[in-house]
């Protein structure tokens, strides 16, 4: 713990950490990320003036992905890094010069706890929630260089997505998206689309741009890494069984392809 981290009041001690590891010993030769997993806000920020509701909705996470990823991660015995609070107190998922990094107002909803917020508040989210999150990513593939040079780690992010923006539907069931190197993304899609039966976007509903995305560009390219995004749309996530067919869909697709890596 440093310094800022000592002096701070962002987090009780009672209060779960900024990152969860899940699954640390796994074997495979993935790494998996949830960036939103979590709609928790740290008890100092009182809710950041939100309602339980307004939270719940996806402007305060991403809705099912935390607990595909932790299915996906028993299924294919990968580690998983899991954020530990709202992507309204801080998103783990934006450059940290970004506005979304800390948004004023989400979905046309204002919210309040950040509004105005001082230099020392900003950087006390930083410090605590956004550092920790990224440098627990960057412990574990450091680790997995050093024991298995030779054995490229793959990386994969999952998120899930609103079925309707300004009010139009989207048509896809699951995304799968990339950067500069497309290869583990392309097979990933095209292994979802051989399953028959679901609309698979290639870069939708959201492409990988340096402008709103950290994760894939920071642990992933920026690594050399075959790595790639996944999103799952939110109203195939409602109900346990949902939720369960969608983690076995993607460990399929993954089975499918890793030889190749």
């Amino acid at each position: 713990m440093n310094d800022n981290q000592a002096l701070s009041t962002l987090l009780l001690p009672t209060e779960p950490a900024a990152v969860e590891l899940f699954n640390q010993q796994g074997k495979s030769n993935l790494v998996l990320v949830c960036d939103h997993a979590s709609n928790r806000v740290p008890v100092c920020l009182d809710k950041l003036g939100l309602s339980d509701d307004q939270l719940a909705e996806h402007i305060g996470w991403d809705p099912g992905a935390a607990t595909v990823a932790r299915l996906l991660a028993k299924a294919l015995d990968a580690p998983l890094l899991l954020s530990g609070y709202s992507r309204l107190v801080i998103d783990c998922n934006r450059p940290i010069e970004s506005n979304e990094l800390i948004p004023e107002q989400s979905a046309g909803i204002v919210i309040p706890g950040n509004q105005n917020l001082s230099a020392y508040e900003r950087a006390d989210r930083i410090q605590n929630l956004f550092i920790p999150y990224h440098d627990a990513i960057d412990a574990l593939l450091d680790a997995r260089l050093l024991s298995n040079p030779k054995h490229p780690t793959l990386f994969l992010s999952i998120h899930s997505f609103t079925p309707f923006l300004f009010n139009q539907q989207r048509p896809w069931h699951i995304g799968v998206s990339h950067k500069s190197d497309a290869r583990f993304a392309k097979d990933l899609y095209r292994a979802l689309v051989q399953q028959g039966d679901i609309i698979v976007g290639l870069n939708e509903p959201y492409p990988i741009e340096d402008a709103f995305d950290y994760s894939i560009p920071t642990h992933g390219e920026a690594r050399g890494l075959p790595c790639a995004m996944i999103e799952i749309r939110q109203d195939g996530l409602t109900t346990e069984t949902g939720i369960e067919r969608w983690a076995a869909r993607i460990a399929r697709a993954y089975r499918a392809i890793d030889l190749a890596y």
